[in-house]
């Protein structure tokens, strides 16, 4: 159906145009490694996955990182922004298809996409660190992932199942 398929190309775009103000904006704030610390880039690219699928999720989540470097120079092209594009495409792909899988569950299909993106957060930045002479190991995986992320999660956790609850309601979320 063409007209879904447009619907699901504008959403899109709005995740990408707000993918690249979030981290302008939030690199206002007066806080070290403030991309790391909330993640301002995350929220769109989930989003995305529960509202046009997985599949534009992942698209979504490719296209940022470097589109991000290419306008503002962060982040880093690499190794952070390149594994960034697997973690984020990560993210979008599994919020799509675990919500479709929960049949709607909006918390599980977060928590499990979130799971599954910081596991290709720690597979990805050990390859691409490690290419660059930069191990990155376990105490880094949880420390990045985890440790210096909280407050990312924890405004990801607060933030999105309101919205997609909200975007349900209005019917904006597209279905196949």
């Amino acid at each position: 159906m063409p007209n879904q398929r447009t619907k699901k190309m504008v959403f899109v775009s709005l995740c990408i145009a707000i993918g690249l103000i979030l981290p302008p904006l939030a690199r206002m704030l007066p806080i070290a490694n403030v991309g790391s610390v909330l993640l301002p880039m995350h929220i769109p690219v989930l989003i995305c996955g529960y509202v046009a699928g997985g599949r534009y999720g992942a698209i979504t989540g490719l296209i940022l990182p470097p589109l991000t470097f290419l306008l503002t120079g962060m982040p880093p092209l690499f190794p952070v922004g390149v594994s960034m594009m697997f973690e984020l495409a990560a993210y979008g792909l599994l919020t799509g298809v675990l919500y479709k899988l929960t049949n709607g569950k909006i918390i599980l299909s977060l928590l499990g996409a979130m799971l599954g993106g910081r596991v290709v957060y720690g597979i990805f930045n050990s390859i691409f660190f490690g290419m660059a002479g930069m191990p990155f190991g376990m105490e880094a995986f949880i420390a990045g992932g985890f440790v210096t992320a909280l407050p990312g999660i924890i405004i990801q956790i607060l933030l999105i199942p309101p919205i997609i609850h909200a975007l349900r309601q209005a019917n904006l979320i597209i279905e196949d």
